[in-house]
């Protein structure tokens, strides 16, 4: 069976990118979301194993959707992306409700499989 994924990002060009990529390397992408509050009904709904979630959206920050879905009953691992490098978000990553962090540019499945171990 093959991990199932929520691909969550404001920008549709790398969402479509990222179900290729990830659906390619072994994932299963059930479903995208294009903002916080998608996210939020999205993960309801579609229950995935994990979230890749763009730091940056129109309505929530990615970190406050990590900390509602770490909340829930049954949390997907969750992993931050950004087009920009992790530094530039500082101690923020270290105590975010994640597993990890991948840069966009970095983002693979054998990436993603590294982080959730």
């Amino acid at each position: 069976m093959r991990p199932t994924v929520l691909v969550v990002d404001d920008h549709a060009e790398f969402r479509h990118s990222a179900r290729a990529l990830l659906d390619a390397e072994g994932f299963e992408v059930v479903a995208e979301a294009s903002d916080g509050a998608e996210a939020l009904a999205a993960n309801e709904r579609a229950k995935p194993a994990i979230v890749l979630l763009d730091v940056q959206l129109p309505d929530l920050d990615g970190f406050a959707v990590a900390e509602q879905l770490a909340r829930g009953p049954d949390p997907p691992a969750v992993v931050l992306t950004s087009g920009r490098d992790a530094r530039t978000f500082g101690a923020r990553l270290s105590t975010a409700a994640a597993r990890g962090f991948i840069a966009k540019r970095d983002l693979s499945g054998a990436a993603l499989a590294r982080l959730l171990g």
